[in-house]
């Protein structure tokens, strides 16, 4: 009966082991909680979001280099974003910011062009020059609505 005990509890710390590795892992790889979140934060503030999220990528030549980590609405009339950027990542002062869609009619992410200054943001710095998203809707009712004054 003890060996049959010692075996159970063997069996019950491999299976406990396993199952936290598999939590750990997916936390980390989500990059829920603040594991997966090393860098440093920048802003940007657009007059139009277009759908970026939370947890939307930020990518550099056609890297991602961050996600955004918090949007919220400022002065009533724009949206500013919280980016996350991975450590080893530089941005230069005159960075370039601009919401894009993946694909067609994919999900939004940031994508950020540098510029050719030598000097970098600090954290907590903002991007200054930013790009909107472009909307879609808008420019088929302008082109529809245009059409039919001719």
């Amino acid at each position: 009966m003890t060996e049959y005990k010692r075996i159970e509890l063997v069996v019950g710390m491999f299976v406990f082991i396993g199952i936290a590795s598999m939590v750990w892992m997916a936390l980390k790889l989500g990059q829920v909680g603040g594991l997966g979140s090393t860098g440093y934060a920048v802003e940007a503030v657009f007059q139009d979001a277009g759908g970026v999220r939370a947890g939307s990528d930020v990518m550099l030549a056609g890297v991602v280099i961050g996600r955004v980590s918090d949007v919220h609405l400022q002065n009533d009339e724009e949206a500013k974003l919280i980016m996350q950027i991975d450590e080893g990542v530089k941005l230069t002062t005159d960075a370039i910011a601009s919401v894009r869609t993946k694909g067609i009619i994919g999900e939004r992410y940031i994508r950020v062009s540098q510029g050719a200054d030598r000097e970098y943001l600090e954290p907590g710095a903002e991007i200054e020059e930013t790009e909107s998203a472009i909307n879609i809707e808008d420019l088929v009712s302008k082109y529809i609505f245009s059409s039919g004054d001719k």
